[in-house]
């Protein structure tokens, strides 16, 4: 994702089926990269949904003692309700969006002129709110579902959730409930996620190549970040780009849970959610509520997720 990326992509762009066949591996390892990330933390992430969301079973409770609670009340399978529903989004998701950070970025160097460091950030944003607009409705199913609790569900499956909320909850419209705070927090969740990690890793091979780096398997005159110093750059751009977009994403699930919630009358905007809920819980309570589990989840996600798409680069022969 720094300036050897330009390098492979300007190599193949005179050959057009050398070039799709560049993007298609390129939309493969995105998306293999994010199923990975994904699936390490997808206890965190319902534990997450039940908290942000004011689960009535488990708003007492704290982030671990949530987790402890979940396979008691509903078997150790219900750390992962939903996630069959999140690799289904997940795929399209990493792959749009790690394949069109590229796009992004080669535009905005070749086409625009914008140099530097802050052209990863433009396009780290442009390509979140890509993949977002793509896989949205996936994830409002994956959500919807995470949030149920054994003995009150609501929707039966992936399949019974896109009916219902097709012919009971809105329609189209239905699918989309809560994007626009998606895509405001989206911008800067993804934009310094990859602003961080691109940023890391460009100063760390310039100014320590013998000591962060090693030559590229597929590639060996390219360079590349050593394992365990990608796990930390990616750790890092996730902790940074989650404190700032939080808030946006508890209005976010609030809204998209809609129905589910007894308040649901009072999460209908943007502006009316985040007051609401600074007003009724605070903002520890409330707009940072479960963001301690936040922290332990996105470390892990981002830094897989940026080490294996390093990884995959490699095996799709990429750099």
């Amino acid at each position: 994702m720094t300036s050897e990326t330009s390098v492979s992509i300007s190599s193949v762009s005179s050959n057009p089926a050398k070039g799709s066949y560049y993007w298609l591996r390129s939309f493969a390892a995105g998306g293999i990269s994010a199923c990975c990330a994904k699936t390490t933390i997808a206890p965190l992430d319902r534990v997450k949904i039940l908290l942000q969301a004011q689960n009535p079973h488990y708003r007492h409770l704290g982030v671990f003692s949530t987790l402890c609670a979940v396979p008691k009340k509903e078997g150790f399978l219900g750390l992962y309700k939903g996630n069959g529903a999140m690799m289904v989004r997940i795929f399209p998701y990493g792959a749009i969006q790690f394949m069109a950070f590229e796009r992004y970025s080669k535009l905005l160097r070749k086409r625009l002129g914008i140099s530097g460091h802050v052209h990863r950030l433009m396009a780290g944003s442009m390509a979140g709110m890509s993949a977002v607009i793509c896989t949205y409705p996936l994830d409002m199913i994956r959500v919807k579902l995470a949030f149920q609790v054994t003995g009150e569900h609501r929707y039966t499956g992936i399949a019974n959730a896109f009916y219902t909320i097709y012919h009971k909850e809105g329609g189209i419209l239905g699918f989309y409930r809560g994007l626009t705070p998606t895509l405001i927090g989206m911008a800067p969740y993804a934009g310094f996620a990859f602003f961080t990690f691109g940023t890391l890793k460009t100063l760390g091979l310039k100014h320590f190549p013998e000591q962060l780096g090693h030559p590229s398997s597929d590639n060996p005159e390219v360079l590349i970040l050593k394992t365990h110093i990608s796990l930390f750059c990616g750790g890092l751009a996730g902790a940074i780009s989650q404190t700032i977009s939080y808030p946006l994403d508890v209005a976010r699930r609030r809204m998209q849970l809609g129905v589910l919630l007894a308040d649901s009358e009072k999460c209908l905007t943007l502006r009316k959610t985040l007051k609401y809920v600074y007003k009724q819980y605070g903002i520890k309570k409330g707009l940072y509520r479960g963001l301690s589990l936040n922290y332990i989840r996105c470390i892990p996600s981002q830094a897989v997720a940026f080490t294996t798409y390093e990884f995959m680069r490699q095996v799709f022969h990429l750099n």
